[in-house]
């Protein structure tokens, strides 16, 4: 298991869940939830700052892949924005990660708390980060090697 604090990414249309694991890769916790940028970089930037705020080695971007492991539009929107974010930060490692059912986990997660979806989207984002960034973390521990997929920046 590489040693590192890495950031957990869920790219969404309106918002952008942020999670965070310690240097040891045990155990991924929630950091914020970021508005999504379409018209300029802001969410890039911010994502750089907390990145750098907890000397991240790397980020773990969820991949929305449809039940069948084929892609969707969310897919395609995915891969760019991982693909910005490794333009923009060419210092850490960028990876693609399965993310099935990240989002519908997290809102069945809050849900079980008494937590109502709908005032609840912003911590949704960031619970699905969490469960992105764990999956990640366990598959790196059972495979012993880095998960999902690199992503270069001139990809």
């Amino acid at each position: 298991m590489r040693t590192g604090t890495r950031l957990g990414i869920d790219v969404g249309k309106a918002r952008i869940g942020i999670a965070r694991c310690d240097p040891h890769g045990m155990l991924a916790t929630p950091v914020e939830t970021v508005t999504r940028d379409h018209e300029g970089t802001a969410d890039l930037t911010r994502i750089g700052a907390i990145a750098d705020e907890l000397d991240v080695i790397e980020f773990v971007v969820g991949l929305p892949l449809n039940m069948q492991g084929k892609a969707t539009p969310s897919t395609e929107d995915a891969r760019e924005f991982a693909q910005a974010i490794a333009r923009m930060h060419p210092q850490r490692s960028v990876r693609l990660v399965d993310e099935r059912l990240s989002t519908v986990t997290a809102q069945a997660q809050l849900h079980q708390t008494g937590r109502n979806t709908k005032k609840s989207r912003s911590v949704i984002d960031q619970a699905a980060a969490v469960i992105i960034l764990q999956q990640a973390l366990d598959a790196e521990r059972a495979q012993d090697r880095a998960p999902g997929t690199a992503v270069m920046a001139d990809d």
